[in-house]
């Protein structure tokens, strides 16, 4: 019996680099170790990263037990040599050939083959599948396996085969077809900027090819050279008069390169792009049509990866729409950004102290001035991945990720915000750690009712485990019938934090926490369940040094169920009908899609069961509104305080656990259905906007049936 199962997604060979992708997994409870080796010799030094590849575990094992069985291999080959692939487990080992030859030849296929997949799962057939088959045949079957079971890669190359050309017309992957924009006023000169440095000729090309064949064509293609290897790269030039070369005397830096071909630029519009990557045929046509539309002074795109041959696309970056504490976390805007040249003329270029990070220096310097922000939801960027590019391997840059820490502790300083920015163990993210002065009062507000044992879990756990010096703890007691309460309210009354207030009017959450805040004395103020339990020590120091932000309006925890598992990460609008919690039943240390699960950010919305804003915020916002007397009352908050213009921040190191519905139960039994569809239906009729045209911080290509943030088309058939 075979013990080990693999496949291969990818194998290619440039120059002397191989690199292999792909999936393999033990059958048996002992580690699977990958290795590359020389024909019937020794170990060959390579670069392995394992990969998130659930897909294959649950393909393989019927579960998501081994969700980290992808990998990612590169070593340097010697086109005269052999090697081999080896997995092992101990027990058995599997040996693939690899030599030049093989490595041009053994791609992986566009789908896993069919006969492939009834091997692995006719075992397991679910009951849903027979009945499947029987309904709708063999042949549909098979499509809704090759959905199921094929790699993320090629789900995604199907996706841009039918998503990525915004005409309808016929496009392959990689380029799109367009209507060219007039020429004159209505058509603004676009500069692309774009510094050379011993660029390949193989990379050189189709970059000069993507930029003259774009639909949009008042464009100019500024080039500085700062190459030194001796090549002439100006006579490869097309004979077109919107290209502008300048060979420079030497290699300034990649900011020193990039200033000089902003020297060069004329057009009212700047671009930036890199000397080895692709832009889709319509990326200035719809770059363009979005800033005027909107009345943009920066806009960026979507992205994605493209391999070294520029023919496999993939790891699609869907992002947010502006979102400036997600851009102090990590530079997510990255490509493809234009932006207004005054605009980055008065902001000062680029700087060669923050060379590595330069572009996102750039950006953070740029944001501060511009007016209007617009993010246009399409992947129009190709970002070339090989050995050295920081995003393939960003361990091959780490000066880059010192020089964004001090971007970001700049940029800080210029916007006048108190506080330090750090490194992280996940390369290029960040983490800011803001200071409050005076370190104010604050005022922790908790409705409960009966359940003592809960509520001593959570008092204990704050009056142990908070470092905030000046806080009160106000429990609104709303009709209890237990002794264990009345006796464990006696025991709370000799401590001086702690007030205790009677609500006698029947149970309206909303109306509980406004009754409270309305005794309370702080100068800031949190709502907080009395099934939680704090995790670190520093919660209301991290909440509060956000909160204390005067754009800020609403700042929310992580919350976790009692078995570690994510309850809360922020909420979507429209994610499952309504709105939803983000990435609730992730693993505690998974990052998440994009790292989105582990780092600061705005949301639209974030749990009552652990929020934070100050005083003067909530006196302005009314409180909680009472029409939502249990459900939806912190999303609607949240979005008044957006409306206001405030932020809703979501930190992922203020920690908590959340026993769920422990005092009121989950929303069983007709009347408290009613009341809830109710509430959810006022919710929708209040915010109109975010059911027709969904959350700004919710990329419209991710999914809505999902809490995993996975792009929509990794969930295509979910609902059959």
């Amino acid at each position: 019996m075979k013990a080990i199962r693999y496949y291969i997604d990818k194998s290619e060979l440039l120059e002397q680099t191989a690199h292999v992708t792909g999936w393999a997994l033990s059958l048996t409870d002992e580690p699977l170790t990958i290795q590359v080796r020389e024909r019937g010799g020794q170990p060959v030094e390579a670069a392995l990263r394992r990969l998130s590849r659930p897909d294959a575990s649950r393909a393989v094992l019927g579960d998501d037990r081994r969700p980290d069985c992808g990998f990612d291999v590169k070593f340097s080959c010697d086109p005269a040599k052999r090697y081999e692939l080896v997995f092992d487990n101990g027990r058995q080992n599997v040996r693939l050939a690899l030599s030049a030859a093989a490595l041009k030849k053994e791609t992986g296929q566009r789908f896993l083959p069919f006969r492939r997949i009834v091997r692995m799962t006719s075992a397991s057939m679910a009951a849903d599948d027979l009945r499947y088959l029987l309904r709708k045949g063999p042949g549909a079957l098979k499509e809704r396996w090759i959905r199921r079971y094929e790699t993320d890669e090629n789900k995604y190359m199907r996706w841009l085969l039918k998503h990525v050309n915004s005409q309808g017309e016929q496009a392959a992957p990689g380029q799109t077809t367009g209507r060219p924009m007039p020429a004159g006023a209505a058509a603004p000169l676009v500069s692309l900027l774009v510094p050379l440095y011993n660029t390949p000729l193989k990379f050189y090309r189709p970059l000069l090819e993507c930029v003259t064949g774009q639909t949009y064509e008042n464009w100019q293609l500024c080039l500085a050279d700062g190459s030194t290897d001796g090549i002439d790269r100006q006579s490869c030039l097309p004979k077109d008069s919107r290209i502008r070369y300048r060979k420079m005397s030497g290699n300034m830096g990649i900011s020193g390169n990039t200033n000089e071909a902003l020297s060069m630029a004329e057009g009212e519009w700047i671009a930036l792009m890199d000397h080895d990557d692709l832009l889709e045929r319509t990326a200035l046509a719809e770059m363009v049509q979005a800033a005027r539309s909107q009345g943009a002074d920066m806009v960026y795109s979507d992205e994605d990866k493209v391999s070294l041959d520029g023919k496999h696309f993939y790891d699609p970056h869907f992002k947010s729409d502006f979102n400036p504490d997600l851009l102090r976390s990590n530079n997510y805007i990255c490509h493809f950004l234009m932006v207004r040249r005054d605009l980055a003329v008065r902001a000062g270029g680029f700087r060669s102290a923050f060379d590595g990070a330069q572009d996102y220096d750039f950006i953070l310097r740029v944001s501060e001035l511009a007016g209007r922000i617009v993010h246009l939801p399409r992947v129009l960027y190709h970002w070339r991945m090989h050995p050295l590019s920081t995003a393939e391997n960003p361990e091959s840059k780490g000066y880059a990720f010192e020089a964004g820490r001090r971007a970001i502790e700049e940029h800080l300083h210029r916007v006048g915000l108190s506080g330090r920015a750090e490194s992280t163990d996940r390369p290029g993210y960040y983490r800011v750690r803001y200071t409050v002065k005076n370190r104010p009062r604050i005022s922790v507000i908790i409705p409960n009712k009966d359940q003592a044992a809960l509520l001593r879990t959570c008092v204990e756990s704050i009056r142990a485990r908070t470092d905030w010096p000046d806080y009160e703890i106000i429990i609104v007691e709303n009709n209890s019938t237990t002794e264990e309460i009345r006796e464990y309210y006696q025991e709370l009354s000799a401590w001086e934090r702690v007030r205790i207030l009677t609500w006698e009017q029947e149970f309206n959450y909303a109306a509980i926490n406004n009754f409270g805040v309305s005794h309370s004395t702080g100068e800031y103020v949190v709502l907080l369940n009395n099934d939680t339990e704090v995790i670190t020590a520093d919660w209301l120091t991290e909440m509060a040094g956000i909160a204390a932000r005067p754009e800020v309006g609403v700042v929310g925890a992580k919350l976790f169920y009692e078995d570690g598992t994510v309850q809360h990460a922020g909420v979507v609008m429209k994610l499952a009908g309504c709105c939803g919690h983000v990435f609730y039943g992730a693993e505690r240390e998974d990052p998440g899609r994009y790292a989105r699960a582990g780092v600061i950010q705005d949301y639209s919305a974030v749990t009552a069961a652990c929020l934070m804003c100050r005083r003067q915020v909530w006196d302005r916002l009314g409180g909680l509104s009472t029409d939502f007397k249990v459900a939806y009352n912190d999303v609607d908050f949240c979005l008044r305080a957006r409306q206001a213009g405030y932020l809703v921040v979501f930190t992922p190191y203020a920690q908590l656990y959340h026993y769920e519905s422990r005092t009121r139960g989950y929303e069983e039994g007709s009347e408290k259905q009613a009341r809830f569809r109710h509430e959810q239906e006022l919710l929708k009729t209040r915010y109109p906007l975010y059911m027709e045209e969904g959350d700004p911080y919710y990329n419209p290509n991710l999914t809505l049936i999902a809490p995993d943030f996975a792009p929509a088309f990794l969930h295509e058939g979910a609902q059959e």
